[in-house]
Parts: structure tokens; sequence; C-alpha cells
């Protein structure tokens, strides 16, 4: 008697392509319950982190638009991700660059009336975000500078803004 019969059998009893399927069965379910995979939990993989974005306000009260402690509805590539804290703002000042004798230059403000119509700002956001080996994410949506991102609030809303700077906090 053969060991392998023309029929693919082993011992003319059990088929080969049996026997197989049978081990891949048994590697996957010893995979599943030997190797589960990550334990981590998302809440253990976060830090604090923080945003800066230059904001572009055309508006007469600015003082009153974003005041730190209050938290503001951030919008990453046209997803809804959450509140972040506002930590800080900070005003540009609008300035011009004037060449003098000598070679040298100076900063003088702008004279031009139209700049009392808006004002450049630098908004500090902070919250937190799961790091990953490729950056943080906030709200699975991976954040870097550059990235698109919009500011909503009771009385604004801000869109074509960019990621300009970001600190992960230990």
């Amino acid at each position: 008697m053969a060991v392998i019969d023309s029929q693919g059998r082993l011992f003319g009893k059990v088929n080969l392509l049996d026997i197989g399927a049978g081990l891949v069965i048994l590697l996957v379910l010893i995979g599943i319950f030997v190797f589960p995979g990550a334990t981590t939990s998302v809440a253990q993989a976060t830090k604090p982190v923080e945003l800066e974005v230059v904001v572009r306000v055309a508006a007469q009260n600015v003082n009153t638009l974003f005041k730190p402690g209050e938290q503001t509805n951030i919008i990453i590539r046209n997803q809804p991700s959450g509140k972040l804290k506002i930590k800080e703002v900070k005003e540009l000042p609008d300035t011009v660059y004037v060449p003098m004798e000598g070679g040298k230059a100076t900063f003088v403000p702008d004279p031009r009336p139209e700049v009392a119509l808006s004002k450049n700002m630098i908004l500090t956001l902070s919250g937190n975000a799961q790091i990953r080996d490729d950056g943080p994410v906030i709200s699975n949506n991976k954040i870097k500078i550059g990235t698109p991102i919009e500011l909503e609030g009771f009385s604004y809303s801000f869109a074509n803004l960019n990621v300009r700077d970001i600190r992960i906090l230990e």
C-alpha cells in the first residue's frame, strides 16, 4: 500500500488538502489567542500637546474674541476633531520694513489706514493627542506642521488655517 494514493489521500483515508486547511486554521487560532495584538489603550498612549496657529482677524473686537482658558472647536481636514483649550493669544504688530542710509534698515508701524481693520494673532492651543511613530494624532486625524485646520466658536469660524508649530509636552 502506498503512502499517498492517486487521489491525494494519505494512507487512503485523509486528503492532503484537508490536512493543509486544518493546519492553517490551527495556526490562525494560535495567532489570535497567543498574540492578540497591542494591549495599550488610547488613554495610556496620549500626551499633552500644544499647537500654534496664525489667525488673521477682520473684526473690531479682537480682544474679546479669543480668551485664554476657553475652548474652541477644531476641525482637521474637514473632520470635527473635538475641542482644544486656548492657552495663549499673542497679537502680532503690523510693521513695515524701511531701508535707511548706509545699508541699515528699521521696522516702523504700518501707516496705512486699512491696517486698522484687521489683526494678526498667534493662538496657542493645548490638548491631548495620541503619539504614534509618525506623529501626534487628534481624534484619528494626524496633525503636523502645515495641516489645514478650522477653528469654530460661538461668534467665529476661521477656515484655511494651518498649523504653525507642534510641541509634545512631557
